[in-house]
């Protein structure tokens, strides 16, 4: 086979896919979002199984992937809509951590050009007093670089689904020629 076949394209872009997932995952868990910190590792898994059934020729590893980026891209598209706020649902809420901590995207914060500050809540002292953090001057607000990232997920995911169905397709035509032989 040549390199730039159907096969190699696939590598490439679950190569892209892992790369994409890898650096989300890390914002992630910088920002403790647990529920996102679970889909991304399984969308890592599932990645690497479509790699493995492309390089060694096992269909129903793809068939799995293709399953998966049907859901990868729901579960996208619900990232999107959190976090525009869409249907009732809220970016403040907890719903991302498990609504076991108050931590919200990192990217709140840490966003481009953003500048933070602390301000002590008033009366309360001791070790376990938490402060109002201030954030102003974002270059780009963070539910859009959330969004964004989503947006790039969804982009990658599809084009690696039409990938996967032809790559079955050529599998399911290699296995029908040997057959005929």
């Amino acid at each position: 086979m040549g390199c730039c076949t159907g096969r190699c394209t696939f590598i490439f872009l679950c190569t892209l896919q892992l790369l994409s997932a890898l650096e989300r995952q890390v914002f992630d868990f910088l920002g403790y979002q647990w529920a996102a910190i679970v889909a991304n590792f399984l969308h890592i898994i599932v990645v690497i199984l479509g790699l493995f059934g492309t390089i060694q020729y096992r269909p129903r590893y793809i068939v799995l992937y293709t399953i998966w980026t049907a859901l990868w891209v729901t579960w996208n598209i619900f990232i999107i809509c959190f976090y525009l706020e869409v249907g009732g649902l809220s970016k403040d809420s907890d719903l991302l951590t498990f609504n076991i901590s108050e931590h919200h995207s990192w990217w709140s914060e840490h966003g481009p050009g953003c500048v933070s500050r602390e301000v002590p809540l008033s009366g309360m002292k001791g070790t376990d007093s938490r402060s109002y953090i201030s954030v102003m001057g974002c270059a780009i607000e963070y539910h859009y670089i959330e969004v964004m990232h989503s947006a790039v997920q969804i982009f990658l995911a599809l084009l690696g689904f039409v990938y996967a169905c032809y790559i079955i397709s050529l599998f399911s035509e290699d296995a029908d020629g040997c057959l005929r032989k």
